[in-house]
């Protein structure tokens, strides 16, 4: 909206903020809720239906929720434990990809709240596959496929005004522009 004024605190502080208009809305999740309520007209993320947008919500909580601890127990964990976890890992992509479908988003024709979920995690599966010495492309071609497709059309990160493109460049971004909290 004209005259809004929005602020994106610290990525590495928790939990991750944003302030619209001096109001702080706190949470990745629901943030993006919050961006989909106050600028729904311009480019909607959760469809209109009722029972579509459950649906949207439940399985960008499902990418939130397993995505993100199956993924951390691939990086920390060793032998049988790093196997379980590479094959849990797979497992829930694979029940991803059968949501996606045919579609070329999750929410059909257009980017919605299910892709901007799952689009932070897209620029960790590399990491995860040389720790975890596999390859998800062999098991999950459509998914990767959508995320080489998804990737190339939003990761930008504005910091202090300027722009920082591609997923690999923005990690590279954060690890020096605040080296000092998580590097």
């Amino acid at each position: 909206m004209a005259g809004d004024q929005v602020t994106l605190l610290d990525f590495w502080a928790s939990p991750f903020v944003l302030v619209h208009n001096g109001k702080p809305v706190c949470e990745s999740l629901i943030i993006v809720q919050y961006i989909d309520d106050v600028w729904k007209e311009k480019a909607p993320l959760l469809p209109s239906d009722p029972y579509q947008r459950a649906q949207s919500r439940f399985w960008a909580d499902f990418v939130d929720k397993k995505l993100y601890d199956l993924g951390r127990k691939i990086w920390t964990t060793k032998g049988e434990d790093q196997e379980a976890a590479k094959k849990d890992f797979i497992d829930s992509l694979k029940l991803l990809e059968g949501e996606l479908g045919d579609k070329p988003y999750f929410g059909g024709e257009t980017l919605g709240y299910v892709d901007v979920t799952l689009v932070p995690f897209y620029c960790w599966f590399y990491a995860y596959e040389t720790v975890g010495n596999f390859n998800l492309e062999d098991d999950c071609p459509k998914l990767i496929a959508y995320s080489n497709h998804v990737h190339k059309k939003i990761p930008v990160l504005v910091h202090n005004g300027k722009p920082v493109c591609e997923s690999l460049t923005i990690v590279q971004y954060f690890d020096e522009a605040w080296k000092d909290k998580a590097p």
